[in-house]
């Protein structure tokens, strides 16, 4: 049997919750965070010194004959505020921002396009939609510990 496996990398704010809401989609295969944007590897204490450019991220491998990367966008868009610029409520700082890395130019045109029917919808009435969408880099990992915070504490959501 053939898998059709792909890569998706989203930045919602902290990456436990972000993590938890797509580890259990049917389709994902595989989730890990860590860290993505900036330059240089990094780890979780220097990332909340709020000067490496990185973000915290999910990084997912998903079977694209189960799930669509529009599925995909369409769950990232429904768990954070993409109008935050560099937050999610209590969360401040670049390491929080709403972002989106795509790894071809398929995801790419999904994701503006997505954004802009997305700010045209006036769901978010006249504020506009922060979420960066930028080519995918250097994903670093995050240390074991964080790996399934969430689902190894039994928890669904961070708060």
């Amino acid at each position: 049997m053939i898998i059709n496996i792909n890569l998706a990398t989203f930045g919602g704010g902290c990456f436990w919750g972000v993590e938890e809401s797509f580890r259990t989609l049917d389709g994902v295969i595989e989730t890990s965070v860590g860290f993505m944007g900036g330059d240089n590897p990094i780890t979780y204490e220097e990332s909340r010194s709020d000067t490496t450019g990185h973000a915290e991220v999910v990084h997912l491998k998903y079977d694209t004959d189960k799930i669509s990367y529009e599925k995909l966008l369409n769950k990232f868009f429904s768990i954070h505020d993409p109008t935050q610029v560099n937050r999610q409520g209590p969360d401040i700082g670049v390491q929080y921002r709403s972002v989106i890395f795509y790894h071809n130019q398929e995801q790419k045109g999904l994701a503006e396009k997505y954004k802009i029917e997305l700010q045209k919808s006036e769901k978010y009435g006249a504020l506009t939609i922060a979420t960066e969408i930028l080519p995918a880099k250097e994903f670093y990992v995050a240390d074991e510990y964080h790996q399934k915070y969430l689902f190894k504490r039994n928890l669904n959501t961070c708060n």
